[in-house]
């Protein structure tokens, strides 16, 4: 197939030309839908408490914040973001219990009708089938659009390095230090915040946290959780502490806080 560009000529359209991006505010309908297709989350992920209790309602409590993208009939990725008083009882903007924190924040501050001042990336998250097609750059830009409609200069985000459950034993700070010959990011979910214009700012240390009991690790992992320490657990970015004695196990996520400008839309 072709089609026309702004100058007469014809160009290739290609399958992320026919994604359709926009607020979730502007498509309710698509509520239902936006967990509905196959992603690469660890099973683990989900068994964070503050995740369990809020995420699910992050979309239908802040639409204009969140972002869906559909192919036709078919919901293939989202992007979900939240916004939240930063100055509130002595706050960082960026604090070190990173998403959890901002997410929990979200929530009271909505409660309470505080005025958010700063907005945060919560994920963003496509089909299987659709990766690699820069499908992240575009909602990435359009969570970045999404926060500029409400007022806010600015989107922070505690991006979760998608390379570095290669590396589990390797500090975040060291991890984050390892660029490429160009000088961007070795990690790729890094480099794409950096090439779109987002600055790393610090490391939040204790971002999920995740624990369970031994026989829960084992189901969500297929290990055997049977020894103390340290155990590396695939997709997990640090080891998960295992405390046979106590039969339970838990894993804390460092994430790493970086900011977009954006433009304030009226």
């Amino acid at each position: 197939m072709t089609d026309t560009d702004r100058r007469g000529g014809a160009r290739a359209v290609t399958d992320t030309d026919r994604i359709r991006i926009t607020p979730v505010a502007e498509r309710p309908a698509l509520l239902p839908r936006l967990y509905e297709f196959a992603d690469t989350w660890p099973a683990f992920i989900p068994h964070d408490p503050v995740a369990d209790a809020l995420l699910g309602r992050v979309a239908a409590d802040f639409p204009e914040y969140c972002v869906v993208a559909t192919d036709g009939d078919r919901v293939v990725a989202r992007g979900l973001s939240v916004p939240f008083d930063a100055g509130r009882d002595g706050r960082e903007e960026m604090p070190d219990r990173g998403w959890d924190r901002v997410l929990g924040w979200s929530f009271h501050d909505r409660r309470d009708a505080r005025p958010p001042t700063a907005a945060s990336a919560l994920e963003i998250t496509v089909d299987t089938e659709y990766l690699g097609r820069g499908l992240s750059y575009r909602m990435l830009e359009a969570l970045r659009n999404a926060v500029g409609r409400q007022g806010h200069d600015a989107l922070l985000a505690p991006v979760r390095p998608t390379a570095k459950h290669l590396a589990p034993r390797v500090p975040m700070a060291d991890y984050v230090r390892r660029r490429r010959a160009d000088g961007l990011p070795a990690d790729p979910w890094l480099r794409v915040h950096v090439k779109a214009g987002g600055t790393i700012e610090k490391i939040a240390p204790a971002s999920m946290t995740v624990s369970g009991s031994l026989a829960q690790w084992r189901r969500w992992t297929g290990l055997p959780f049977d020894h103390d320490g340290a155990v590396e657990v695939p997709g997990a970015l640090v080891p998960v502490h295992c405390d046979t004695t106590q039969d339970h196990a838990v894993y804390v996520e460092p994430n790493v806080w970086v900011r977009h400008r954006v433009h304030p839309q009226p």
